[in-house]
């Protein structure tokens, strides 16, 4: 016999429905998909150490032209919307020494990590930006210029902290975004430049190899051919390079790889070597797991949440 309900036995009172989160759209789970604040620490040893090198000795021109006659100071686009003005070398010393203090800081992740981590960002801007305003401007710093503003946003983080983070997600993926952006825009200037397919069949690396070419480098300069098909083989790998940003798990740690791989060519050929682009490669890497290989002492230990919203969407494998 089945109980029915009455004024004395009521039925079974509805369950209570859960607060309904709007479901993210896979553009927002690819942008926002938490990501371990372990791997935000370690880009932040890689960008805060780096500093001091690309200061010192790729970008220490900044340093030679405060020594220019001021009316040598051609200011690019962005330090004429900020008034920069014309480097003395009192501020360029100065500017030296506060930024490099402050990015060794924020590397620690510790000790005001956003006050120092925004600090630097500042600092080594305006320091790239005068070092660009005498007539030569390099593409390969766009990346390390993103990646030092957007790392702070993320806060306090320790290379053991395996916490899933959006922030960090966010921070992850505007430096990923900027990296690729950097090779698909310099596919689009060639096209744009140097033509199609005028500048792939063209001498532009038989030009470089002349110039500046290593030994090994110039014995290739009899050989346009094969000249040719490299360039064409670089055009096409710059113009797919968005892959970078959808390709998870063994399929783009091989495209990084083969990033990797081209930069070092590049060098061994023509000392063109893209260092503070090609760092943040491994933007794309799980360097939370390095983590691991550290003595137990120096990990530190931040275990991540045992639970979470019964209606959280899986993040995205990175």
């Amino acid at each position: 016999m089945t109980a029915a309900a009455t004024p004395e036995a009521p039925g079974p009172a509805p369950a209570p429905e859960r607060d309904a989160e709007p479901r993210r759209t896979y553009w927002g789970r690819w942008w926002y998909g938490p990501m371990p604040r372990a791997r935000i620490a370690w880009l932040r040893i890689i960008g805060y150490v780096f500093l001091p090198f690309d200061m010192l000795l790729l970008t220490s021109s900044s340093m030679a032209h405060a020594r220019l006659p001021a009316d040598l100071y051609q200011p690019v686009r962005l330090a004429r919307w900020l008034h920069l003005p014309a480097p003395t070398p009192g501020a360029m010393y100065t500017l030296l020494v506060v930024t490099i203090a402050a990015g060794l800081v924020a590397a620690t992740g510790r000790v005001l990590p956003r006050l120092t981590g925004y600090v630097t960002a500042c600092g080594y801007l305006w320091w790239v930006t005068i070092s660009m305003s005498y007539g030569k401007v390099d593409h390969d710093h766009l990346a390390l210029v993103i990646a030092l503003f957007v790392l702070p946003s993320v806060g306090r983080a320790g290379i053991g902290d395996r916490r899933g983070c959006e922030a960090s997600a966010w921070s992850v993926r505007c430096i990923q975004v900027s990296v690729v952006a950097a090779y698909f825009l310099s596919a689009w200037a060639k096209v744009r430049i140097g033509g199609f397919p005028a500048w792939q069949n063209g001498a532009t690396v038989q030009w470089a190899l002349s110039r500046r070419g290593t030994p090994f480098g110039r014995s290739f300069i009899e050989y346009p051919l094969l000249l040719r098909i490299s360039q064409w083989f670089m055009f096409l790998a710059e113009a797919t390079s968005p892959a970078l940003l959808f390709l998870r798990g063994r399929p783009l740690y091989l495209l990084v790889l083969f990033f990797a791989g081209f930069h070092a060519v590049t060098y061994a050929l023509m000392t063109i070597h893209f260092l503070p682009h090609a760092i943040w490669l491994a933007a794309f890497l799980p360097l939370e797991r390095l983590t691991g290989l550290l003595p137990e002492r120096l990990r530190g230990s931040t275990e991540a949440p045992a639970t979470r919203p019964a209606d959280a969407r899986q993040p995205l494998p990175s």
